[in-house]
């Protein structure tokens, strides 16, 4: 565990910024992990694989799920990294307001690059967007982190038409004839909404591998990890896999 001490002296809060290797630092052994001050240093950062980089995240929810949290100091983050910034993943989520990124994983300014939009689907701005986040700015992971109760999800089910969200939702569609479940398949019911989403997360990951030929190229050579998550609304848990 972390020196309580070492914890309340300010000018020694920024060598808690993902340290890997410090032992002595971190509040979880030997793996990376969040401080209260500075914002992830590109040194840091790239000596973490892909896998430090899904524990820290499954690590920071933990700590959301125990109500736990680092005392980020925002200010210190903001002004640390003010002249780069290095995160070491990006999020593609929903924009639900109850699945605010940073806050579940517990992360602070300059932790993660994070695009929303709502049933977390890609298209060529968002493709754009991981591109640039790993390619160009190193990032180690591409996440799609879905979430139960899903609106977007249950309105694809519903068949909603309306304006603009009638073409997002056709992107989610072919989620729910991909998914296997013997019950009730309505949008009232919650089972089925979840089941599908789940299965909306893992075609979304597979759109990114064929449709970014960066991304997918990164992958293979083993720079980046692409994995998804389901975000429980009820208990904040959430369920990471490949």
């Amino acid at each position: 565990m972390c020196d309580k001490n070492l914890l309340k002296d300010p000018s020694k809060r920024n060598l808690l910024k993902y340290s890997a290797g410090a032992a002595a630092f971190t509040a979880f052994g030997s793996l990376p992990t969040l401080s209260y001050a500075a914002s992830l240093t590109k040194e840091a950062r790239d000596k973490m694989t892909p896998d430090q980089v899904i524990t820290s995240l499954a690590e920071g929810n933990k700590r959301f799920i125990s109500n736990k949290r680092m005392e980020h100091d925002y200010i210190a983050q903001k002004k640390t990294s003010q002249h780069g910034q290095y995160p070491s993943s990006v999020i593609l989520s929903c924009i639900d307001s109850r699945v605010p990124a940073e806050i579940v994983l517990d992360a602070g300014i300059g932790d993660m690059f994070n695009s929303r939009v709502a049933g977390n689907v890609s298209n060529a701005d968002i493709l754009g967007s991981m591109e640039f986040a790993c390619a160009v700015a190193g990032a180690k992971v591409v996440l799609v982190l879905g979430h139960t109760k899903c609106g977007a999800v249950q309105g694809a089910i519903a068949k909603v038409k309306m304006g603009n969200l009638t073409t997002l939702l056709n992107k989610i569609e072919p989620s729910i004839a991909k998914t296997k479940f013997k019950g009730e398949r309505k949008a009232e019911n919650y089972d089925f909404v979840d089941a599908v989403a789940k299965t909306n997360v893992e075609m979304t990951i597979q759109e990114i591998r064929k449709n970014s030929e960066t991304l997918a190229k990164l992958e293979k050579e083993g720079k980046i990890k692409i994995v998804g998550a389901m975000y429980n609304i009820s208990n904040g848990k959430v369920d990471f896999f490949n």
